[in-house]
């Protein structure tokens, strides 16, 4: 792939990277990437090599300065690839250059990496490859106190690689997430390109982002990218840069599975639409789940629901007693529960199972009960592109989502889901309970519906065996939506109402 910069880009075909790349490494340069302890670095090198096999038949030789090639090969087991196929195959080639632990170094003279350059050499020329990895360069600065000698050596690795026509990446050491770009000063300097990893922790979670600081000569997304590593596939970038506006829209209304709220919202949800559900604990959000899955199963749509906070058990029991039996759609295959706790997992990962599960079962409506559950294992950054990411997928998809949202306060407020989720979706339902006279009452209101007329008034409901049954409007109350209900006076109404009343 050649940019409009003349400089041709080698696709890494690593989901998510080649997209914030904007279209993979520069073909024929080297690449530092650099990180501390546990930031992914040798995975994404394995990756590089792997991925390269895998999806373009590209062999690879990885020059290893730390880890023996045994403890590689096994740790890399996990994630699918099988290294001893490949070296079988003559399409991966290690070139060993760890260190000994029964010798002892002693440092004599000059160095030169002659030797092993001719080692680097011998093995692409063996498997024809197209890529290299040198895993990590830091530990060669541990070895020998000669920097500038050091710095020389690299220069001249480069060098070799370059007129090898391979791509190649350097990974390296940092001390800091965010300070000097690697440990000893001048790995960069070697490099064309460099690729940053991180895994900083912020109020007690780890968060992994990737970030490309230096692409010579050619460009790049900026700023850093969430990823995570998945089991049997390995490191997975979360391109929120690759988000477009450009899902189609459809007129075609839905049912919510409530007749009297399908009234409100102006005849229905349109069918792509997301719809956030915002109240207390207890005031019927699960409730609103359970009608919007049973109304399009009725329709013969299937329904999805993504739940993790309650147990299957529960959600089905739950769903019995409002008079919708959840197994009997499941046996239908019209519905499909899952059930997690959030902390089983990182946002990140979260976000992929979903994408994965919306792809295989098809559904034509999800539910996410709560995203507030979600919010308990993620930063505040991590939340929003979560956020972000999925309501992107699920209009992509062009299907329904209905996600709820616990209000922090049991009158009125909002929580910091709304704050991120009100502005990219369509429609907002908010349920309150309203104190009058010593009872407390639940008011429901439909409170923005895109490209709709809805009802504005705040409609009394009550809960019973057959679900939710809304009634008619609070009149004479005020401060519902703040959470400081107060009842008006008889003679405050009629001035009110003298005040509008048409002359």
């Amino acid at each position: 792939m050649t940019n409009s910069t003349g400089i041709e880009k080698l696709v890494t075909h690593i989901p998510g990277f080649d997209l914030i790349a904007e279209g993979g490494l520069p073909k024929g340069r080297t690449t530092l990437v650099s990180g501390t302890a546990g930031s992914a670095k040798t995975v994404l090198a394995c990756q590089f090599l792997a991925a390269g096999l895998v999806h373009a038949d590209e062999p690879g030789v990885f020059v290893t300065f730390e880890e023996p090639p045994e403890d590689i090969r096994r740790n890399m087991h996990s994630l699918g690839w099988a290294l001893k196929d490949w070296e079988a195959q003559e399409k991966w080639a290690f070139v060993d250059a760890s260190p000994d632990p029964a010798e002892e170094l002693i440092e004599a003279g000059s160095y030169d990496f002659g030797a092993l350059l001719a080692r680097v050499e011998h093995a692409v020329r063996k498997v024809g490859a197209k890529r290299v990895v040198m895993d990590s360069i830091g530990a060669i600065f541990t070895k020998f106190t000669d920097r500038a000698m050091v710095r020389r050596e690299l220069f001249r690795t480069a060098t070799v690689l370059k007129q090898l026509e391979v791509t190649a990446l350097l990974t390296a050491e940092r001390t800091e997430e965010y300070g000097e770009i690697a440990r000893f000063g001048v790995e960069e300097f070697v490099a064309d390109n460099v690729v940053i990893l991180r895994n900083a922790l912020e109020g007690e979670k780890r968060r992994r982002t990737i970030e490309i600081l230096k692409f010579r000569g050619t460009p790049h997304q900026k700023g850093e990218w969430p990823f995570t590593i998945v089991p049997g596939e390995g490191m997975v970038v979360l391109p929120l840069s690759a988000i477009e506006l450009s899902q189609r829209s459809s007129n075609i209304r839905i049912t919510s599975g409530n007749h009297e709220l399908d009234r409100m919202c102006g005849g229905g949800f349109y069918r792509d639409s997301v719809i956030l559900v915002s109240g207390a604990t207890g005031t019927g959000k699960t409730l609103l789940v359970t009608e919007f899955l049973a109304g399009g199963t009725a329709n013969g749509e299937r329904c999805l629901l993504l739940a993790f906070e309650e147990s299957r058990e529960q959600i089905f029991r739950n769903a019995t007693g409002w008079g919708v039996d959840f197994e009997r759609m499941e046996n239908e295959g019209k519905l499909k529960v899952i059930c997690v706790y959030p902390e089983v997992a990182s946002l990140e990962e979260h976000l992929i199972d979903m994408k994965k599960i919306i792809e295989e079962f098809q559904p034509n409506r999800v539910a996410i009960d709560s995203l507030s559950a979600l919010e308990r294992v993620a930063t505040l950054k991590s939340f929003r592109e979560f956020i972000i990411g999925v309501t992107s997928f699920i209009k992509h998809q062009e299907i329904a989502g209905l996600f709820t949202s616990t209000a922090p306060t049991l009158l009125g407020g909002t929580s910091v889901t709304d704050a991120h989720i009100s502005t990219i979706t369509d429609s907002i339902i908010l349920l309150r309970y309203v104190e009058m006279y010593g009872d407390i009452r639940r008011g429901l209101t439909v409170l923005k519906m895109r490209g709709s007329m809805h009802d504005k008034e705040i409609r009394e409901f009550t809960i019973d065996g057959q679900g939710m049954h809304i009634g008619t409007p609070f009149r004479g109350v005020t401060g519902i939506l703040g959470g400081n209900p107060t009842q008006m006076a008889a003679g405050e109404l009629e001035r009110l109402g003298e005040l509008f009343k048409d002359s």
